[in-house]
């Protein structure tokens, strides 16, 4: 893997587009070579993956992916970043490498399968903005269900909620959210010192691999509508935390134990497969607003 940008290149190539990283749009460029052969290895593509990136920012983690992916897709919401980065990538993997970029100028929260139907992204491979790493994660899963497995960069405590067990004191809503989607695992941490600007967190790696959803006969929407009320107030019990939901308490207790569920538990508990079970058995009211 060559052609790869040290802190000197991304200096010079920063300086010439006079970018300055910024807070608002989470912008932390990598400048370590080694920590991009890390993150390629670790992502595991095969020959035949199309790789999806977001927020490629200067091209460090881009020019890593073209040599190994079939196309890549860069999704970079700053026009000057994105405008910039075939000339990298040319400069730096070769004229060739520009016939197998396809650089996006988009919002990730907003792009879908139309944008990137030809050919569809089979690995999402990024160093994600921190201020929207989960909710992107979330998005493109959903969005794009030609996304078998990926390997992303986040900020280490996200990191660990991301792959969190049922349990856990950092067991909630991510954990859930992603489990529907793909079985989640840490593939290692991130020192900040590989970063520009460096941040005052370590980062951490997440893998995953797409998973068929627990249930065919609920719907994600109405799943994650039973697990954003059971951790809107993490010290209830279920039957309380699921009133409001259920349309009572009581209703909630029915809900429950006909999912198979104690009331008396608490969300931290519980499996996603016991929350899909738990909208399935949901009172006709909470399931017409699923």
């Amino acid at each position: 893997m060559t052609g790869l940008l040290g802190p000197a290149e991304i200096r010079e190539l920063a300086a010439r587009l006079g970018v300055s990283p910024t807070k608002k749009l989470g912008q932390n460029f990598v400048h370590d070579p080694n920590t991009v052969r890390r993150i390629v290895t670790a992502a595991g593509l095969a020959p035949d993956d199309v790789a999806l990136e977001v927020g490629p920012g200067l091209g460090s983690l881009t020019l890593g992916l073209l040599p190994v992916a079939a196309h890549v897709h860069a999704v970079e919401i700053d026009p000057v970043l994105a405008g910039a980065l075939p000339e990298t990538a040319g400069r730096f993997a070769g004229p060739g490498a520009t016939d197998r970029l396809t650089v996006h100028r988009a919002d990730a929260l907003r792009v879908g399968a139309a944008e990137l139907a030809d050919p569809a992204p089979t690995a999402l491979v990024a160093n994600l903005p921190y201020n929207v790493a989960v909710p992107v994660v979330l998005h493109l899963l959903a969005e794009l269900p030609s996304l078998r497995h990926g390997l992303v960069m986040v900020q280490k405590e996200v990191a660990d909620r991301l792959v969190a067990g049922p349990g856990s004191k950092v067991y909630g809503i991510p954990s859930v959210k992603l489990a529907w989607h793909a079985h989640a695992r840490s593939a290692g941490k991130v020192p900040p010192n590989v970063f520009w600007p460096v941040p005052n967190v370590d980062s951490g790696l997440v893998a995953f691999t797409r998973r068929e959803p627990p249930r065919d006969d609920v719907s994600r929407r109405a799943v994650f509508a039973v697990v954003d009320a059971a951790f809107a107030q993490r010290r209830k019990t279920l039957r309380a935390a699921l009133a409001g939901w259920a349309g009572g308490a009581d209703a909630a207790a029915v809900a429950l134990t006909a999912a198979g569920v104690d009331p008396g538990a608490r969300g931290e508990a519980l499996t996603v497969e016991q929350f899909a079970a738990i909208a399935a058995s949901a009172p006709v009211g909470a399931r017409a607003a699923g």
